[in-house]
C-alpha cells in the first residue's frame, strides 16, 4: 500500500492523522505522513508518533521504503511498537524541519550565484553545502554571500511544479547535480520554481517564499578534490 506523502503539497504541516499499514523495528509505515525521507542530500525528520492514549513513539530518524512510494519511520530504540491499522497522530520536530528549509532553499539561491555543475550536497539543521565542479579561484565567498544575499532580499514567492519524465529528458539543462539524477518512474518529476532566479529538480521541502531564510553567510570554502570545490554556508 501506498503511503500518501502529506509534504510534498504542505510542507508546513506540523500535525497530521494517519493509520499504521506495518510496524517492525526496522520501522512504521503509515498510509499517509508529514515526516520527509533521507534523500536529495536533506536528512529524514525526527519528531514522534502519538497514541490514542497519549503514549509518545519517539521517531528518531525517516527513510525511503523498499518501494517508490513507501517511507519507513525509524522509532528510537526501546520505542513501542503500534499495531497494524492502529489510528496516530503525527508530530513533525518542526524547529529542526523548518531550520532544514530555509537552509535547502537558501542552496537553491546560492547554486544561482555560483554558476556551475553540483557535484555534492548536504543539509543539517545548522549549515548547508554545495560541491561544485569549478577552479577553485574563481570561488570568492563575500561575493557569493553577498549575491545570494542580494537575490534572498527580493522576497520571491517559490513554487512547486511538475513535468513529465519526458519533457525533462528534453531538458537537460535544469538538472545541475552530477551525481544524482531526479528519480523517474512515477511519469512525473517534481520541481522548484523560485520566479527569475532558478527552476530545477527537487522533492525536499522549501520555504515558500525566500524572504523567510533572512541572509546567510559562507562559512568557508574548500577544496574536497579535482572535481569537488566546497561552499559551506549557514543562516545569517
Amino acid at each position: 500500500m501506498a503511503t500518501q506523502m502529506l509534504f510534498r503539497d504542505d510542507a508546513y504541516l506540523k500535525t497530521a492523522a494517519a493509520q499504521v499499514i506495518a510496524a517492525s523495528e526496522r520501522g512504521i509505515e503509515l498510509d499517509r505522513t508529514i515526516f520527509y525521507p533521507l534523500g536529495g542530500g536533506q536528512p529524514g525528520d525526527s519528531g514522534a508518533l502519538i497514541r490514542q492514549n497519549g503514549e509518545r513513539i519517539v521517531i528518531a530518524d525517516t527513510r525511503k521504503g523498499e518501494t517508490f512510494d513507501s517511507v519507513l519511520h525509524i522509532p528510537a530504540a526501546g520505542s513501542p511498537l503500534p499495531e497494524p491499522g492502529e489510528p496516530l497522530t503525527l508530530e513533525i520536530d518542526w524547529d529542526r524541519r523548518y531550520a532544514l528549509m530555509r537552509l535547502h532553499t537558501a542552496l537553491h539561491v546560492m547554486s544561482c550565484v555560483v554558476v556551475a555543475p553540483v557535484s555534492g550536497g548536504n543539509i543539517a539543521p545548522d549549515k548547508g553545502r554545495l560541491d561544485f565542479d569549478i577552479d577553485m579561484n574563481l570561488l570568492n565567498a563575500e561575493r557569493i554571500e553577498q549575491g545570494t544575499n542580494d537575490l534572498l532580499a527580493r522576497g520571491t514567492a517559490t513554487e512547486t511544479v511538475w513535468i513529465t519524465d519526458e519533457e525533462l529528458d528534453a531538458r537537460p539543462e535544469l538538472v545541475k547535480t552530477m551525481s544524482v539524477q531526479p528519480p523517474r518512474g512515477a511519469g512525473r518529476v517534481r520541481l522548484l520554481r523560485i520566479p527569475g532566479i532558478d527552476l530545477q529538480p527537487c522533492g525536499g521541502t522549501h520555504v515558500a517564499n525566500i524572504a523567510e531564510i533572512g541572509a546567510i553567510r559562507v562559512v568557508r570554502i574548500r577544496n574536497e578534490g579535482k572535481r569537488n570545490k566546497r561552499v559551506e554556508i549557514a543562516l545569517a
